[in-house]
């Protein structure tokens, strides 16, 4: 996935991928039992169908757990209340994966999108993409595997979602990286290249420093993506978010500024590229909420 997303990040393909497969998918593929698989994942891996998880709330600050959203069961079927916001792809998606509290805790619930008392409303992204704010106003949901172990998975699939961000952005960076290189070399004032004067170049050096480290960052956190120590999973996607955050996201700032009026313009790649990075700035855990996830594991002492 990793790999894939690297090669879209770097022409800003506008697939779904991350949503559907990543978040959606991967929700599926680790609570949902082999009958439910084969429903869900069979269509979407042959490309008939898409899927998208509902999991943030407008209080939640990327914690998957902090939701109001809620299931009770009733004749023997879940009815859901509740509002679900950002849910990407969440307006084209033929399923959706909805998490809600029960009475044993966080569970996930599979819905149709033409389900009675399910509300989707479109809305755009600062990138030019759309997601979704969904409401649920008595929806019936089928349960996804065992009722209130869903906290654990959903981290999972978050930590998977945030090291696929790390590797699209990883893209981006790479492709504003080179662009802003041959630009220097082109652009002329003064009657020479702009590239022969010595500020110009220490920025493009400290853009090819930040790449590199969002892609020795980015490797590590898809490495670890899956790794069986939680605390190991979470050092190395929050390290590589951060650096994302930081370091992917001031490449592409600093090539605006180096680029010039024509940077911001929507008719240059680097206004666009600008854009996707800010979008994946923030998705799955924006700097602050990944340093703190940082500092609070185990054995951090910040050098002390």
């Amino acid at each position: 996935a990793a790999i894939l997303l690297e090669q879209f990040g770097k022409t800003l393909v506008p697939e779904p991928y991350t949503a559907s497969v990543v978040l959606g998918g991967m929700a599926v593929a680790h609570a949902g039992n082999d009958a439910q698989q084969k429903e869900l994942l069979g269509p979407m891996v042959e490309g008939e169908t898409s899927l998208a998880l509902a999991w943030a709330e407008r209080n939640s600050r990327y914690d998957a757990e902090a939701i109001a959203t809620t299931a009770e069961k009733s004749r023997g079927a879940y009815v859901l209340r509740g509002e679900k916001v950002w849910v990407l792809n969440g307006h084209a998606a033929d399923h959706l994966i909805v998490s809600a509290k029960t009475g044993s805790g966080v569970s996930l619930f599979a819905m149709h999108k033409g389900t009675k008392g399910l509300g989707v409303k479109s809305v755009r992204t600062m990138d030019g993409g759309r997601a979704a704010t969904v409401t649920l106003e008595g929806a019936q949901g089928a349960l996804l595997g065992e009722e209130g172990q869903a906290g654990p998975i959903l981290d999972h699939v978050l930590d998977k979602a945030a090291a696929a961000a790390c590797a699209e952005g990883l893209g981006i960076a790479q492709t504003v990286l080179w662009m802003t290189v041959e630009y220097l070399k082109t652009r002329k004032q003064f009657g020479v290249p702009i590239g022969i004067f010595q500020a110009l170049q220490h920025a493009a050096v400290d853009m090819f420093v930040q790449t590199e480290l969002l892609k020795g960052t980015s490797i590590l956190a898809s490495a670890k993506a899956d790794d069986e120590d939680v605390s190991e999973r979470h050092r190395a996607v929050s390290a590589a978010k951060v650096q994302l955050a930081k370091g992917g996201f001031s490449v592409v700032a600093q090539s605006i500024q180096l680029h010039g009026g024509v940077g911001v313009t929507d008719e240059h790649d680097v206004s666009l590229d600008f854009q996707r990075m800010r979008v994946l700035q923030a998705l799955f855990g924006d700097e602050q909420h990944h340093v703190a996830r940082y500092m609070a594991l185990p054995g951090f002492t910040a050098g002390v």
